[in-house]
C-alpha cells in the first residue's frame, strides 16, 4: 500500500519534469494582459519591456503615423491572454523612445501587441479581462492585434501583415 502514494508522486513528479522539457517557453512567458487594461500610456508599457531587453531597443517598423512596431527579442517569450506576441506597438508624443513617422501622429500616446492566435478566441479573452482594447485581425486566423487606441489599427494592422509575410518566407 506504501507503494501506491509514491507511484503517484513519481508520476506527477514526471508529468511536471516533461512540461519543463516540452513546454520551455510557457515557464518563462511574460504575460502582457494586464498592462493592455487601456488606463496607461506607451511610455509605461514599452519602456520596462525595452529596459529588460524583452523586446529590441530599436522598433522594427515605423508607421506614417508614428506607432512602431517593437520584435521581442530571442529567447524572450512575451505573452498576451494566453498567446504568443509577434510584437510590440506602441507610440507617445516627445518621448524619445519612439521614432516619428513621416505623417500624422496617431495620438499623444497609444500600444498594444499584435498576438499570434485567431481574433474571435483573442477578443473573448480580452473582454473577460475588461480591457476596452481595440481587437482586429491581422492575418485571418494567425494573427490579432490588441490595440489601447482603435484609431490607429487601419494602418497598423495593414502593415504588421505585409512583415509578417516577409518573416514567414
Amino acid at each position: 500500500m506504501k507503494i501506491a502514494p509514491l507511484a503517484q508522486v513519481t508520476a506527477c513528479a514526471a508529468v511536471v519534469g516533461a512540461s519543463f522539457v516540452l513546454l520551455p517557453g510557457v515557464c518563462r512567458a511574460q504575460p502582457l494582459e494586464s498592462q493592455l487594461d487601456c488606463k496607461s500610456s506607451a511610455h509605461r508599457f514599452i519602456a520596462p519591456l525595452r529596459d529588460d531587453r524583452s523586446i529590441e531597443a530599436t522598433p522594427m517598423r515605423v508607421e506614417a503615423n508614428s506607432v512602431n512596431a517593437f520584435k521581442p527579442t530571442r529567447g524572450g517569450e512575451l505573452t498576451a491572454y494566453g498567446y504568443r506576441v509577434y510584437a510590440v506597438l506602441g507610440y507617445q508624443q516627445g518621448d524619445a523612445i519612439f521614432k516619428q513617422g513621416s505623417g500624422q501622429p496617431i495620438n499623444d500616446s497609444a500600444y498594444g501587441v499584435v498576438v499570434m492566435a485567431p481574433s474571435d478566441a483573442v477578443e473573448q479573452r480580452v473582454r473577460e479581462s475588461g480591457s476596452s482594447a481595440v481587437v482586429h485581425e491581422v492575418v485571418p486566423m494567425i494573427m490579432t492585434a490588441v490595440f489601447c487606441d482603435g484609431s490607429a489599427m487601419h494602418t497598423a494592422s495593414g502593415t504588421l501583415t505585409k512583415e509578417a509575410a516577409r518573416s514567414r518566407r
